[in-house]
């Protein structure tokens, strides 16, 4: 891990954080989440936009977890609502963001596994 990870990391626990530790992290320059957990391929974030989520497609495959709000979700060529407690799946390149979303709105989000995605299980 890269000290910026590791200084994330001071006081708490590696394998349990809680949202509100997470808030308090420090958000690095430039960047819109803060790094919570890694492990092999997997890196958690708390990930909490306001106004406009700009984001871009990633690498990886990527889970969230909506912890707190409600809004839409882009997720290709479609569109959901989503609210606390649902769970989002957007595979590695996917274009995705989120919209017209509440002010209280927060994620955890997991990008996990090989660079461009695992492969779908046989059908």
């Amino acid at each position: 891990m890269d000290d910026g990870f590791a200084r994330t990391w001071a006081g708490a626990t590696p394998w349990r954080i809680t949202v509100d530790e997470a808030e308090k992290l420090p958000i690095p320059d430039g960047q819109r989440s803060a790094a919570v957990m890694a492990h092999g391929t997997m890196l958690a974030k708390l990930y909490a936009p306001r106004g406009k989520d700009e984001q871009t497609p990633h690498t990886q495959d990527e889970i969230y977890v909506v912890v707190s709000g409600s809004g839409m979700f882009v997720n290709g060529p479609e569109r959901h609502p989503f609210t606390a407690g649902d769970m989002l799946f957007v595979p590695a390149g996917v274009e995705h963001r989120f919209e017209e979303f509440s002010d209280d709105f927060a994620v955890w989000v997991v990008f996990y596994g090989p660079e461009g995605g695992e492969a779908p299980p046989p059908s």
